[in-house]
């Protein structure tokens, strides 16, 4: 009579075991696939922000990064739309958004070269860091080349528009007054500078989507690596 009830419960022990063995944890996976699957991860969100920003609307329609005019330049803008005077600032911050929008697809091929210059040892620190580590990691190796990468694109873009050059003269002089940081005082800077936040930025989503969700990783060892965070 209590044969069944001993099986039942051996065949329960016997599924736990099976669970813990299978439940794996950092330390159990090699070096090579836990370098293997960060890089998989990190050119999957990189590859990802890219797309969803290098498109038509991919800044301006997005709110998290949308690009507007910076400090008091975008108070005084925000009370001009509220008098119905911001058709100017919309023209501008639309051809901002739009030179952000241009430049960004540059980003892919140096950000997958980054990932791939990545170290054991680099791995090591980022998979045991915050949700973001993996991305300032790359904001840390590839953001002055894809500075460099953006800013022609960027200028050329905002050259076509008149606007641009009253942006800069207009933020030129706030910034001789102290009421705008210099670095926001010519229109291309400005905008390099928010299109490589706001990709930085999606990337870290990514990023966190990943850690939070394995199942989001795009390859079989992403997940495992991921999975046993």
């Amino acid at each position: 009579m209590f044969r069944p009830a001993l099986t039942f419960t051996g065949l329960c022990a016997g599924l736990l075991l099976s669970a813990s063995a299978l439940a794996l944890s950092l330390g159990d996976l090699s070096q090579k696939d836990a370098s293997t699957g960060l890089k998989d991860a990190l050119t999957q969100g990189a590859q990802v922000a890219v797309k969803q920003l290098g498109t038509p609307g991919g800044f301006s329609n997005n709110p998290d990064v949308r690009i507007e005019l910076p400090g008091n330049l975008g108070k005084v803008a925000k009370k001009m739309k509220a008098f119905g005077m911001g058709a100017q600032v919309d023209q501008l911050e639309t051809s901002m958004n739009k030179a952000a929008e241009a430049a960004v697809p540059q980003a892919q091929a140096l950000l997958v070269d980054a990932v791939k210059k990545m170290t054991v040892d680099d791995a090591k620190g980022i998979l045991s860091g915050g949700n973001d580590s993996a991305t300032q990691y790359l904001s840390k190796t590839s953001r002055e080349q894809i500075r460099a990468k953006f800013l022609p694109i960027v200028k050329k873009a905002t050259d076509q528009v008149g606007l641009a050059q009253q942006y800069n003269s207009f933020a030129g002089q706030a910034a001789t007054l102290g009421v705008l940081d210099a670095k926001n005082a010519n229109v291309e800077g400005y905008v390099t500078e928010q299109a490589l936040n706001g990709l930085f930025e999606m990337i870290a989503k990514q990023e966190e989507t990943i850690r939070q969700n394995p199942a989001a990783a795009a390859t079989s060892i992403a997940k495992k690596v991921f999975g046993a965070l």
